[in-house]
């Protein structure tokens, strides 16, 4: 009699958990990065009444004969599948597609979590919602060093980037080859047809200036279909030639000739001006500045920035340019349910979790990171509904066995009357 009582006790002890679960997960239905949880239910040790028998002479055998003694909790297990994007357009906020987790730092402690809505505070330091840094590799000139230990991700407001000198210049398009003079040419000057593109060039200072790529095709050359020969120089903005020497670009069946380009690249007055992908075909003249380096010296004076699918934080400087400022770092478990829940949708690596294992974002068995997104909860309504209405009826049942064996009991005693 009093077995029913405790096994119906049980019962109601673990339906009480199963709806502190259940409660539980609907209360975070809309935390960001939350992972639901499900109760598994097992069975106790039971009461042998009678043992098995052996089949003995022309006998058949006998079975146990048990008595459960109640249902017991055997586990809360996580479920880490991947919730819905919720789309926010800030930079800070980040999700993970795929397997992984950021990483924050509590103390000297590290945690773990995929809630990505992180923030710059006012010291430049990238922190979480509950004010945790997260862990990464701060760039140093540009370049991230990710096989050293990750540490606090620190923006460097006032940084400068130092002026660089124009070095190379990139030009692309045709050269007309068809017979077009140019009245404007001098008479008896060798030449039928001239063009000026004007190029955008930084000197050591982070000065701009404007130069001019002159190109003037040497008469009669275009006899031949597609092949001709123009004289390249340069000119500033004084009109004097940078170059003090006139080179010359040969093509032949519509392309540059590798003795006029070695490499595509023609050396003019301190300038390596590629000229690869520069055609002489019939038609228009639209040779054009595809690309130039060097840069104006610039500074990061806000917090202005981008996130890669790699994780890599990109600062806009004032002079425009983007540089790396540092990298997110992300980490995997070999079992990820056995992370132990800490508050603040983070986990603690645990015994049964394994050590983590940290990386790159979008490196092999780490997920990409969406940048202007979060990881929305993955918790099923209709499911934890459903479980509700489940736990309520097992809570019934089980509370049934109290009453009926109370009845029992209280039959038992009025025996005696």
């Amino acid at each position: 009699m009093l077995r029913s009582l405790y096994s119906g006790i049980s019962g109601l002890h673990a339906h009480q958990q199963m709806m502190d679960v259940t409660g539980n997960n609907i209360a975070n239905v809309n935390t960001v990065g939350y992972k639901a949880s499900t109760v598994q239910f097992q069975d106790t040790l039971s009461q042998m009444l009678g043992a098995a028998g052996a089949p003995q002479n022309g006998q058949g055998g006998t079975n146990p004969a048990q008595v459960g003694l109640g249902v017991k909790n055997s586990g809360i297990i996580s479920n880490f599948a991947q919730g819905s994007q919720q789309t926010t357009g800030r930079s800070g906020d980040m999700m993970i597609q795929g397997d992984g987790f950021f990483i924050t730092r509590s103390g000297n402690e590290m945690m773990y979590t995929r809630a990505g809505s992180f923030t710059f505070d006012a010291n430049g330091l990238l922190v979480s919602a509950s004010g945790e840094p997260v862990q990464g590799w701060t760039a140093k000139d540009g370049v991230v060093n990710a096989s050293a230990k990750p540490d606090d991700i620190r923006m460097p407001l006032g940084s400068t980037i130092e002026p660089k000198a124009t070095e190379k210049i990139t030009l692309k398009g045709n050269l007309s080859s068809d017979d077009i003079p140019d009245g404007n040419l001098p008479k008896n000057s060798g030449l039928d047809y001239k063009t000026t593109i004007p190029v955008k060039v930084y000197d050591a200072q982070g000065a701009t200036h404007t130069v001019v790529a002159e190109f003037a095709r040497t008469a009669n050359d275009n006899a031949t279909p597609s092949s001709s020969t123009w004289d390249v120089k340069l000119i500033d903005e004084k009109g004097n030639d940078i170059s003090g020497a006139t080179g010359q670009l040969a093509f032949d069946a519509g392309k540059a000739t590798a003795a006029s380009a070695p490499d595509g690249i023609m050396d003019i007055g301190g300038y390596k001006v590629d000229v690869a992908d520069i055609t002489s075909y019939s038609g228009l003249t639209d040779a054009r500045v595809f690309d130039t380096d060097g840069q104006a010296a610039g500074a990061l004076t806000s917090l202005s920035y981008s996130v890669s699918d790699t994780g890599q934080i990109l600062g806009v400087y004032s002079n425009g340019r983007k540089e790396v400022l540092g990298q997110v770092a992300m980490a995997t478990f070999k079992n990820p349910v056995g992370l132990e829940r800490v508050g603040d949708s983070g986990f603690r690596a645990s015994v049964n979790s394994g050590y983590a294992q940290v990386g790159v974002p979008g490196s092999a068995g780490m997920g990409s990171v969406v940048s202007g997104a979060l990881e929305m909860s993955n918790v099923d309504l209709a499911q934890e509904f459903t479980n509700l209405v489940i736990a309520q009826r097992g809570f019934q049942a089980n509370s049934r066995i109290i009453t009926t064996s109370d009845e029992l009991l209280q039959e038992l005693v009025s025996m005696k009357r």
